[in-house]
């Protein structure tokens, strides 16, 4: 069985701010798909169709969509894509990171 190391800010912050104020549950689980692909792959990114975001989350691919510009509205998600019709490319932002490595050097 393979376990995927999930950052507790996610689980303890993030994921009751999406799911309760933004009242968006597809966002979360979209995030943790993300998370879970990039984790396994080792990538900075990773390409994936919204067909199989659909497919993988069990939501429909308008849910999906309403998701991901939640997501990339919230500045959680960079997309990106070589052609209109290519497959997108995820890249989470991980701003909690940057604030943790900001305060440690301040110390």
């Amino acid at each position: 069985m393979h376990h995927v190391a999930v950052d507790d800010y996610v689980l303890d912050v993030l994921l009751p701010d999406l799911a309760g104020h933004d009242r968006s549950p597809a966002a979360v689980l979209l995030y943790l798909i993300l998370w879970t692909k990039l984790y396994r792959s080792g990538e900075r990114r990773v390409g994936v169709s919204l067909q199989e975001l659909a497919e993988l989350t069990g939501l429909s691919k308008s849910a999906v969509q309403g998701g991901m510009r939640l997501l990339k509205r919230r500045g959680l998600v960079q997309i990106s894509k070589v052609s209109p019709t290519a497959v997108p490319q995820y890249e989470l932002i991980r701003h909690w990171v940057r604030r943790r490595a900001r305060s440690a050097s301040a110390i």
